[in-house]
């Protein structure tokens, strides 16, 4: 019989249908109490919750039957990839992944195969497919509640937790380290994973009301509360039956096209376009500089020194931020471009993306301009149009004696 200052708790469900919390302890027994009324609304579809505390890890059941397990982060342990390759995806192939997944008629023995694979070397804790902000939204605002579902699943399955940082947040802190760095100062830079399992990485704070969830508790206590609540609303908030609405229209789209059209009728060179382009880009980002310069404690007299050639060089020199920047480049460039309400999503998330993953998976239309915005920055990422073509070449990737490509600065 275990002794009592050995005894801990090895198992915690929040149990919907038996409208219960219940705690196990290591010598088998449990402790119930009622569950809070308001701990499940009517549009989730989440039966049950599990957490292991001795692995860390969050296992949730829904309604249908399905289980999706989250890693959870570990307080003080940093980057958690350990080496993995990560894999981005964007929306489209996570619903091809999805089909493939499971095994539906529109999908291809092909992708069939490529989903095995990614599921094999995702248990394995061979690669990381993370989920981001934008396959949230993308999914929440499709029409079937019953395809929506799916692809949620999918991707909740496939992430296991990890999810790339809000591509905003990013974007400044890489504005933020630039500055440090120009003034000789790297020592106070932002060293923040862009592929992480840490609570609420999806959305900049930039993004929120500034209210504090965080409960008033010992720190451990409140780093594992934390990091379970923000797991446990990923899963309940993708697979809500409720559709997201589409967001309010920004008009930049409508901005970009007035650029491009514009553009094509100048009669300047290549170079003078681009310095056109750069002088958009940075009104379009001006009160971020302008935030993050603060925040970096950069003097005005030395910002109105680096001038117009310094904050160019200043986002050129970031990953994520300098990709974009081509990206641009070679969409206004390209004459007779045609801009969607999608595009603008498209390419912060997968210029973010490019800028620290091993591997992006894309659009055909987006795929172009990011191959040459990595040719030009010189990042490594490696970009496909076909998740079987993607799949190849991971595999190449993990049987190769250097398979640490995984291990490559991933900070932004």
């Amino acid at each position: 019989m275990e002794e009592k200052s050995n005894l801990h708790i090895k198992l915690i469900t929040i149990d919907r249908l038996t409208s219960c919390t219940v705690f196990t302890r290591s010598d088998g027994k449990e402790a119930r109490f009622p569950l809070d009324a308001f701990m499940f609304e009517g549009t989730s579809v989440v039966a049950r919750f599990n957490f292991t505390p001795a692995f860390a890890a969050l296992l949730a059941t829904t309604l249908a039957g399905d289980q999706i397990l989250f890693e959870l982060p570990l307080e003080g342990a940093g980057d958690q990839i350990e080496g993995r390759l990560v894999v981005y995806l964007d929306q489209n192939q996570w619903s091809l992944l999805s089909n493939a997944d499971r095994g539906t008629r529109d999908s291809s023995e092909a992708d069939r195969a490529a989903a095995r694979k990614l599921r094999e070397w995702v248990d394995q804790r061979r690669i990381v497919l993370p989920a981001s902000a934008g396959h949230y939204y993308e999914t929440g605002k499709r029409f079937s509640t019953d395809l929506r579902y799916d692809l949620g699943v999918t991707v909740l399955q496939f992430s296991r937790g990890w999810q790339m940082r809000d591509p905003l947040q990013v974007r400044r802190n890489e504005l933020h380290d630039a500055f440090r760095r120009r003034m000789n100062q790297p020592g106070s830079v932002r060293s923040a994973p862009v592929f992480t399992l840490e609570a609420n990485a999806l959305f900049s704070p930039t993004r929120l009301d500034g209210s504090d969830l965080s409960p008033r508790w010992p720190s451990e206590l409140a780093f594992q509360s934390e990091a379970l609540l923000g797991a446990s609303i990923s899963i309940d908030s993708m697979l809500d039956t409720q559709r997201v609405g589409e967001g309010p229209d920004t008009g930049w789209t409508a901005d970009s096209q007035r650029f491009s059209d514009w553009l094509d009728g100048l009669d300047r060179d290549s170079q003078q376009k681009r310095r056109a382009i750069d002088f958009h880009l940075l009104k379009d980002l001006e009160g971020e500089l302008a935030e993050e310069a603060a925040a970096a404690d950069v003097p005005r007299e030395l910002l109105r020194q680096w001038g117009f050639k310094g904050l160019v060089q200043a986002i050129g020199e970031s990953p994520a931020a300098g990709l974009f920047r081509e990206m641009l480049h070679s969409r206004h460039l390209n004459k007779g471009t045609t801009w969607r309400p999608n595009d603008l999503t498209d390419m912060v998330y997968l210029s973010c993306a490019a800028g620290y993953a091993d591997f992006v998976v894309c659009e055909r239309h987006m795929r172009d301009p990011l191959q040459h915005g990595l040719k030009r920055t010189g990042l490594s990422a490696r970009v496909y149009r076909r998740l079987s073509d993607a799949v190849v070449a991971i595999e190449e990737a993990l049987e190769a004696p250097s398979a640490q490509a995984g291990l490559r600065g991933r900070v932004g």
